[in-house]
């Protein structure tokens, strides 16, 4: 056998765009792009096609995705488009008090505490009910195969290394079910090793069968309430029950011709937007001058001072998104930037862990879907005799009396996951998104100017180098853009950090060449693929 690094690649990749007429699918990874693919050959639509990715995905990605996260997409059917939120509130028993008593200034990370009600099973049947030509057990057969094993990628094998470390050192009892359902003997793997999720599996199988009321009332949403109650958790059987997927009307603003769709709070899609619109009344040039990268910066900065402010469940913003979208507003907070660096009222992002995908068939259906559990394995609580690790999504609530984010039971926290979709007028040009946590609303904005002020093909647009706003004056900014840019814009008063990892995200784009064939595109930041026929 040869011996070589999987993980080591000295020069830099170039991907082209796959073009295809009856189908196409992307994703963050290859045997779930295949998934997507089997399904359409199968006789499967564009949502099926998703749906065949999103089960795979919780397989092959289970760090980033699961059955226990939460999930949302944008539909395009017949040049209507139609929005999912299937995000989950927190439990009827959360109570902030007893968070601070137990000494915390903010909502953990891991542990119960973080824990909301998984909307992704939910979102899933729906998707199916409305749109799909297939039954969900023809759209998870491709993932049900894949549960019996698959071999692991270089990206997941030192995801699965490093989370087995961090389980056995953790104190918390209820976390220690991860590597029964995980890493059952300990292991550490290697890209190539044959990995293999029984449980998980069984519990898709169960959500298929069923139209996912087995998770919310059936087997599986006994086995959470009991571990719940046996472990010290606020979520309930009551909960589960209770919770419903909610069909929304997707926000847009348009950007130089160009309409850019993103779902309503309680996501943050609206920071794209609201920095697209502030953008639009500034003097952009070309894609990496040092002017254009200033604007673009200062702009997401301002949209995440509103967002951070005013997101939240729909039922206590205090702000409407029509006003927040408004052209006369987006030219007063325009107004505000100047030559530097500025710091606005906002608070301080961090990293988040998703999986975003996109799929398109040949009767002109499309859809735009991204899901999660947040962190890496969510909030890692792990209900035994399901293979499902818990999201932690609740670390996204405020615990600042008065905010309109702050937590409280029963509520919908501050998400960050969001799926995007361009038009032209009457006409659907085709879903992109890229996941990364606080990331994505840059990367959306970064994203779109490409394609729109820069006339980059998707590949490119997807292949540019990004930055990343972290918090006050800072910056990551990958290698490739050019040193003496760099130094230019620390010298406005930005301060930079130039990383190879510096939470880009990872993203997929599918559009329409308007010629009856589809144009596709993925990241080189991961093992992502695009695949069709």
């Amino acid at each position: 056998m040869l011996n070589y690094d999987p993980a080591y690649y000295p020069y830099p990749s170039k991907r082209n765009l796959v073009y295809a007429s009856r189908g196409l699918c992307a994703s963050s990874h290859p045997l779930a792009t295949q998934a997507g693919l089997t399904v359409l050959r199968r006789g499967g639509n564009a949502v099926d096609a998703a749906l065949a990715i999103a089960a795979a995905l919780t397989v092959v990605d289970p760090a980033n995705n699961g059955p226990g996260g939460d999930c949302f997409a944008i539909i395009s059917q017949k040049g209507k488009l139609y929005g999912l939120n299937s995000s989950g509130f927190s439990p009827a028993l959360f109570d902030l008090d007893e968070v601070k008593r137990q000494g915390h200034a903010a909502l953990p990370f891991a542990g119960w505490l973080p824990v909301t009600v998984p909307g992704a099973p939910k979102g899933w049947a729906e998707l199916n009910r409305r749109f799909s030509k297939l039954s969900l057990e023809e759209c998870f057969a491709p993932a049900l195969e894949l549960a019996k094993g698959y071999a692991l990628s270089p990206d997941n094998a030192p995801i699965l290394n490093g989370m087995t470390a961090q389980i056995e050192k953790s104190g918390l009892p209820e976390v220690g079910g991860w590597l029964h359902a995980f890493n059952p003997g300990g292991k550490r793997f290697r890209a190539g090793d044959i990995y293999a999720l029984p449980e998980l599996g069984q519990t898709l199988s169960r959500i298929a069968k069923t139209n996912a009321e087995d998770f919310y009332a059936g087997q599986t949403a006994e086995l959470i309430d009991a571990f719940a109650k046996k472990t010290g958790g606020w979520l309930r059987a009551g909960d589960l029950a209770a919770y419903e997927a909610r069909w929304v009307d997707p926000l847009r603003v348009n950007y130089k011709g160009v309409d850019v769709w993103e779902l309503p709070p309680n996501g943050q899609g609206l920071t794209a937007l609201v920095a697209l619109n502030i953008l639009e009344n500034l003097p952009v040039s070309g894609p990496q001058s040092e002017e254009s990268l200033h604007l673009q910066m200062e702009a997401i900065k301002l949209a995440f001072a509103d967002a951070l402010n005013y997101v939240a469940d729909p039922a206590f913003m205090r702000l409407s998104p029509k006003a927040l979208l408004s052209k006369e507003y987006a030219q007063n907070r325009a107004a505000l930037i100047g030559e530097t660096a500025k710091e606005y009222a906002f608070g301080s992002p961090s990293k988040g862990d998703t999986v975003y995908f996109c799929a398109a068939d040949g009767e002109g259906n499309m859809i735009s879907m991204i899901q999660s559990l947040y962190q890496g394995f969510g909030s890692r609580v792990t209900v035994p005799g399901t293979g499902v690790a818990l999201q932690d999504r609740g670390a996204c609530f405020s615990m600042r009396e008065g905010h309109a984010n702050l937590a409280a039971p029963r509520k919908y926290p501050y998400h960050t996951i969001i799926p995007a979709f361009l038009t032209k007028g009457e006409e659907p040009l085709g879903p992109f998104g890229i996941m990364g946590g606080y990331m994505q609303p840059q990367a959306h904005t970064q994203v779109a100017m490409n394609l729109i002020d820069f006339c980059q093909n998707p590949q490119a647009a997807l292949d540019a180098p990004r930055f990343c706003w972290t918090e006050g004056l800072r910056f990551n900014m990958e290698p490739g853009f050019n040193p003496a840019t760099v130094a230019a814009l620390e010298r406005r008063g930005h301060q930079i950090s130039v990383l190879a990892n510096g939470g880009y995200g990872r993203g997929q784009i599918i559009l329409s060449t308007g010629r009856g064939s589809l144009a596709g595109a993925t990241e080189p930041r991961a093992d992502g693929s695009v695949i069709g026929f």
